[in-house]
């Protein structure tokens, strides 16, 4: 039986059935699209429309229950995979492809030397108050959720400003802030935090908003405690680096700003 009498074999013994199962498959679809987009995971939206195909496509042609098999197994090693290597995954997917250019007039060599002296006057400031402080370092690649949580703001980045937002009577001060390239993009921002029992108890909360964050996006986050002044740089899940001082926080700053620049600008 070729392709073209399975498919008029398939509308003739079309029935009611076909519609629910239609539907179900779209709401489904739609549902689980819009939750990859909400995330800005475009790679897994194409793989997972691509599998998608080429499952319609097995059931169309084949009769045989080893298609059907075949299928069902791949499926199940593919959801394996991701329960396995989910947080590895989500902070691929989350990860997109935007790279810092010094030509495109947005940032220079200069301005960036501004902006982590800044940061780091500011960051030093706090620690020295005892005023507590989360900053994100992202590349606009955070869960649309996260950011629609704080403020926008869209402000040049400067100590006197970020000082303002973390002042303990400020509204926004509890939240993170979120810096993308050279701008405070946002703040008030919640994050995930992680559940971990094995956690030390000294760890708070913005420590583990911090942890929660850089485990599902490949970000850089900097806390300042409340209760110590003390400043940690996390990344990958983990604190990196505790007590960091002024050049830690350069390496960190300069991490951010100068791994993707491209050599023709400096």
């Amino acid at each position: 039986m070729n392709y073209i009498d399975k498919l008029k074999n398939m509308w003739y013994g079309f029935n009611a059935s076909y519609v629910l199962q239609f539907i179900v498959f779209t709401l489904i679809f739609f549902f689980a699209f819009k939750v990859l987009k909400s995330n800005k995971a475009t790679v897994f939206i194409a793989v997972f429309a691509c599998v998608i195909l080429l499952c319609g496509f097995a059931f169309s042609t084949s009769d045989t229950i080893e298609s059907y098999l075949l299928v069902f197994v791949i499926l199940m090693l593919a959801l394996l995979i991701f329960t396995m290597y989910q947080t590895e995954i989500k902070r691929t997917l989350l990860d997109n492809s935007v790279k810092k250019k010094l030509s495109s007039g947005n940032l220079t060599v200069s301005g960036i030397e501004h902006i982590i002296e800044e940061m780091v006057h500011a960051i030093q400031s706090m620690s020295k108050s005892d005023i507590g402080a989360l900053i994100v370092l992202s590349n606009d690649n955070l869960p649309e959720g996260i950011i629609e949580s704080g403020t926008i703001i869209n402000a040049d980045i400067n100590a006197p400003m970020i000082e303002a937002v973390f002042y303990p009577k400020a509204p926004l001060h509890d939240g993170a802030m979120i810096i993308v390239d050279n701008k405070i993009f946002a703040a008030g921002c919640f994050l995930p935090i992680i559940q971990n029992e094995n956690l030390s108890q000294d760890i708070g909360s913005r420590h583990r908003a911090a942890m929660g964050v850089t485990m599902v996006a490949n970000v850089i986050a900097i806390v300042v405690s409340e209760e110590t002044g003390i400043i940690s740089i996390v990344k990958n899940g983990e604190i990196k680096k505790r007590y960091a001082n002024s050049a830690d926080l350069k390496n960190a700053l300069s991490e951010y700003y100068w791994s993707d620049l491209t050599a023709e600008g400096k």
